[in-house]
């Protein structure tokens, strides 16, 4: 989001409450700033249970069990709670028994969003296990990296990626067991084991489970991100943080979905993928916890997506900006093709105020739009606006049991309108970074407080508007491409000296990868090897064709590179 002075700020917030179709919704009107200039949430604490997210997501499914738990949007193969509960247990099992997979055991889930991933993704946690999920078009060189840093000691992936993970052995010089899941009737590739035959094994011995000894406290889910610098950094998120988040996105006036019941079950488009944390807390998990169903997509295609739309009659959707540009500007965007939509939430990437309402256009009627606020590192969601709201630009307040500040470079507090950095507590915060204590010191402040790298502004009701991204991470298509990841990759060219990688603006992927390339005496600049020499050992989101040549790369006197420079004189 761009930068707003104070006073546009201050009146971007005036109203405090919103009457609707769900009733009047208020803002608190007391004052959420406290004590050394903390905003703390206007909304109730939420009670946090003493038990793991498997057996808080199962709580209420005996409320639903033929309920539609999860479906393909093209075959319509998928699974009732029912299902859902039974089939994620005995894998938990073959996972004990077969695998060998033991209380904190990591096991890679590199898939694709279909209808099996909730079930391999509650089933590890029901065997003890950690998920650690990998992006499904990582190439074998990125896989090889995740799998060493994580130690995992299984992959759960498909038979046509299997080839992938195998060619990441070889690099990584290890050797695990690969499951896959038959989505058609192909044959499985040698050496792999088949999902189906597991989940299905009416046979396995469930009383290993019994031995499973995991705590609220203890690491669920390891996604990777990356900070200012280096590489990914493995994210420690333990069930007692995403069964907060969980739970603060069911507050009544800022939950983006409606109740289950005997008459209603929402539909939910899982059009981002649940290998990211905003599709996995949010779009899978938590839609789970509340009986939704959840229809997936394996493939963003256009066409496909717009059927199911329809087909499905889905009316909550959680977004990134492209996806938001193409339902504003597609030609099958039109009343009828919406007219199930009730909700949605954008977030990954800021969408522009002025893109919302030309999106908004399309529906010709009142739908509840909202952006919020969230990173890997909390589980991901920070702040959203109450529902209905009409303040596009806002992230909305802190969730509950959240507290937020803004304080400048020295880390001093700043108050109302005033630009800063923002930080964060609450118990939807990570544990930490794996095996990187480094890391931990630079994110956290020495009294606890999460760094978010992000430069915010809250106004005197405590609402967030986000001004800029203190982090030099290039956000393409909503996912984080680390500078420092592409560097490493261009050096390895023969001809390349040194390098520095900035983001740009991008008209449709928000921003691009633009590289800055000194080369070794002698050596002729072309762009093309460059760029291909590069793009077959990244994912695709990651390619770079933008590459400028230069004597020398600008440098602090400590040896980090200038980007300010860089963007300021090429840019």
């Amino acid at each position: 989001m761009t930068s707003r002075s104070a006073v546009t700020l201050n009146m971007a917030f005036r109203s405090l409450c919103k009457s609707s179709k769900y009733g009047v919704i208020p803002v608190r009107r007391q004052s959420v700033w406290i004590r050394d200039r903390v905003v703390k949430s206007a909304h109730k604490n939420v009670n946090i249970p003493n038990c793991t997210l498997n057996e808080f997501i199962w709580e209420n499914f005996d409320k639903w069990p033929e309920r539609t738990a999860s479906v393909c949007s093209l075959t319509g193969r998928g699974y009732t709670y029912e299902q859902a509960f039974y089939l994620s247990n005995a894998f938990a099992a073959n996972l004990r028994t077969k695998f060998n997979i033991r209380d904190g055991d990591v096991v890679s889930v590199m898939l694709p969003n279909i209808p099996d991933f909730p079930l391999v993704a509650i089933g590890i946690l029901e065997a003890g296990g950690i998920i650690s999920t990998i992006n499904p078009i990582y190439t074998a060189h990125e896989v090889q990296r995740q799998l060493l840093l994580s130690k995992a000691k299984v992959v759960v992936t498909l038979p046509e990626i299997a080839k992938v993970i195998k060619e990441a052995f070889k690099i990584a010089k290890i050797d695990l067991p690969i499951i896959v899941i038959r989505t058609n009737g192909d044959p499985i590739p040698e050496g792999t084991v088949l999902f189906n035959e597991l989940s299905e094994d009416v046979h396995v011995d469930k009383s290993c489970l019994k031995k499973v000894r995991r705590s609220v406290n203890d690491i669920c889910f390891l996604p990777y991100s990356s900070g200012t610098t280096g590489l990914p950094k493995g994210v420690e998120l333990s069930h007692r943080n995403i069964i907060a988040n969980c739970l603060q996105l069911n507050e009544p006036s800022i939950k983006h979905h409606n109740d289950t019941t005997k008459t209603h079950q929402d539909a939910v488009m899982a059009v981002l993928p649940f290998f990211h944390i905003y599709g996995a807390t949010v779009t899978m998990l938590h839609k789970m916890l509340v009986g939704c169903k959840v229809v997936t997509l394996a493939k963003f295609q256009p066409e496909p997506f717009f059927k199911a739309l329809e087909k499905y009659k889905t009316n909550i959707m959680h977004i990134a900006p492209p996806i938001a540009l193409l339902m504003t500007s597609h030609p099958s965007a039109s009343p009828k093709t919406y007219r199930y939509l009730e909700i949605i939430h954008n977030g990954a990437a800021p969408f522009a105020s002025s893109d919302v309402h030309r999106l908004l256009e399309k529906f010709q009627r009142k739908i509840d739009f909202r952006q919020g606020y969230g990173l890997t590192e909390t589980s991901p969601v920070v702040a959203l606006p109450v529902r209905l709201t009409e303040h596009y630009a806002s992230v909305g307040g802190p969730v509950p049991n959240t507290e937020v500040k803004i304080v400048d470079s020295n880390l001093k507090e700043l108050g109302p309108n005033e630009t800063g950095e923002l930080l964060i507590r609450g118990p939807q915060v990570m544990r930490g970074y794996k095996d990187n204590p480094e890391a931990n010191i630079e994110t956290f402040t020495k009294d606890g407080w999460f760094k978010s790298g992000d430069m915010a502004v809250i106004d005197e009701n405590g609402h967030i508007i986000i001004a800029d991204r203190i982090k030099e991470l290039i956000k393409v298509k909503g996912f984080q491409v680390p500078p420092a990841e592409l560097e490493g990759v261009i050096r390895e060219h023969p001809s390349v000296l040194d390098v520095a990688v900035i983001g740009v603006p991008h008209k449709t992927h928000g921003e691009a990868p633009k590289a800055f390339v000194v080369l070794k005496s002698g050596q002729t600049p072309d762009i093309k090897d460059i760029s291909s020499f590069v793009n077959e050992k990244v994912a695709s989101y990651k390619r770079i064709s933008d590459i400028v040549f230069l004597e020398s790369i600008p440098k602090s006197a400590s040896g980090k590179i200038l980007r300010k420079d860089l963007k300021a004189k090429y840019c």
